[in-house]
């Protein structure tokens, strides 16, 4: 079966498609610069968080180290009691 198109109607519909495809691209793209875009932002909040834990954690061992040993009473040992053997 022949096209029965002219050569304009073909370059036209051609052209339709290209641009319906170009169309797409761009909104994939745009949606890929947002999701990265996204992803930036919480590698710097996770990055932010984690320093802040770390000084954190680092001025907690700094105080614990610095900070008295509390006294433990000794405690005097119990003794044990034997049972009388049975004859």
């Amino acid at each position: 079966m022949a096209d029965t198109r002219s050569a304009s109607e073909k370059s036209a519909a051609h052209s339709r498609a290209n641009a319906q495809f170009a169309a797409s691209e761009r909104r994939d793209q745009a949606a890929w610069e947002i999701i990265r875009a996204e992803r930036a932002a919480l590698d710097a909040r996770t990055a932010k968080l984690r320093a802040l834990r770390l000084a954190k954690e680092e001025a907690d061992r700094i105080a614990a180290a610095n900070a008295p040993q509390p006294e433990t009473p000794v405690k005097p040992r119990s003794r044990r009691t034997t049972r009388a053997k049975k004859a």
